[in-house]
């Protein structure tokens, strides 16, 4: 029976510790096969008094006049200085063209508020042109504004729930022009690493050229590897399918930290590994506090009641610990030690950079 445990217990760690594979659809993307993006200018009507406030954002009116009088209506000169428009907000209108779009389909588009309109919530995004990078026309948005949350406001009191000067319009856009796609006009396809990595590159090529023949696929350097496809467009689309769909085991990524610097977190990868070292942690606080005294003239003397301010300062150090961490250490020994001694978020920064700078940590430091 102990045998039998000891067997069970061997398979599980081997089982955990196998390297998954992963599809090669997974690992890359295929030159010219990629989205673009769109964006235009346009107006959200049909606010509940929510809208730009029109006398510090001009565009508003400027953009309403010039819709008017495509639509055949003149104002007088002389009112338009007057005007306020309560339930408009100027937008902007963003897209993302997927590939292979043809005229007649339909995306989802995002308008975000230009202006200090202070809800989009009920709104409709009037018809408004899609431009990409060319300055050509894709698409054509136009729908009701769908906005994820709520608020109100009443004598100063104010709630609110999620963002309301941005919203989104599900299918709002119609593609009135194609991207030409470059896919059946050469004899290869040519796939890219999302990351750049000489060891899958080498692992991809080798399965490729396991399934369809030595030859048919060769790197070109560590993220893009040429395969040749066959020149009929059909029988292409079956191949990548199938090229798609084979699985490769990546190679071992490489050690990194990164450390993002604006909210304190700190990721690191399993293959993060230390030198041994000592570690001591400890914090140093200054804590200033002023409380107003209340100063009083004697009787008869002709003085003046004052305020000064008292100044209290204290300063407090805990106390620190000193911690060893063995050579070989692992992400998990690693985080474990740490805690041990009480290190935060922004310790452990600190803590970090101060291991890479004595040459303990073998990994690559990144602070984003």
């Amino acid at each position: 029976m102990r045998s039998y445990r000891s067997c069970l217990f061997l398979v599980l760690l081997l089982w955990c510790g196998a390297v998954s594979a992963e599809r090669i659809k997974d690992l890359v993307s295929i030159q010219g096969v990629r989205s673009n993006q769109l964006i235009g200018y346009g107006l959200v009507v049909g606010l509940d008094g929510s809208g730009d406030q029109t006398t510090q954002t001009p565009f508003t009116v400027q953009a309403v006049l010039n819709m008017l009088s495509q639509l055949g209506v003149n104002l007088p000169a002389d009112k338009l200085t007057s005007i306020q428009l309560k339930n408009v907000a100027a937008v902007m209108v963003t897209a993302t063209l997927p590939p292979f779009a043809r005229p007649g389909q339909t995306i989802d588009v995002v308008t975000s508020s230009l202006g200090n309109a202070k809800s989009l919530r009920g709104g409709t995004l009037l018809l408004t042109p899609l431009r990409g990078a060319d300055g050509e026309i894709y698409a054509m948005a136009q729908g009701n504004v769908v906005v994820g949350g709520a608020g109100a406001s009443s004598a100063g009191s104010k709630v609110q729930v999620n963002h309301l000067s941005a919203g989104r319009v599900p299918s709002g856009a119609t593609v009135e022009r194609a991207v030409p796609a470059r896919l059946g006009q050469e004899d290869s396809v040519q796939l890219e690493l999302t990351t750049t990595d000489f060891g899958t590159v080498s692992r991809i090529v080798t399965a490729i050229n396991q399934r369809f023949g030595e030859g048919v696929a060769s790197a070109l350097d560590g993220r893009a590897v040429r395969v040749a496809a066959p020149a009929d467009a059909s029988e292409r689309v079956t191949f990548i399918a199938q090229l798609e769909a084979l699985e490769v085991i990546p190679a071992q990524t490489a050690a990194k930290v990164i450390v993002n610097s604006r909210t304190g977190s700190v990721v690191m990868n399993q293959t993060v590994t230390v030198d041994e070292c000592a570690v001591a942690h400890g914090s140093l606080s200054v804590v200033v506090s002023t409380e107003p005294v209340i100063s009083q003239p004697a009787p008869l003397s002709q003085g003046e009641t004052v305020v000064v301010p008292r100044s209290d300062v204290q300063l407090r150090q805990d106390q620190g610990s000193l911690l060893v961490i063995p050579r070989g250490a692992s992400l998990a020994d690693i985080v474990k030690a740490l805690n041990s001694i009480g290190a935060t978020p922004l310790d452990l920064m600190s803590i970090l950079q101060a291991m890479k700078s004595a040459g303990a940590l073998r990994a690559e430091l990144e602070v984003i």
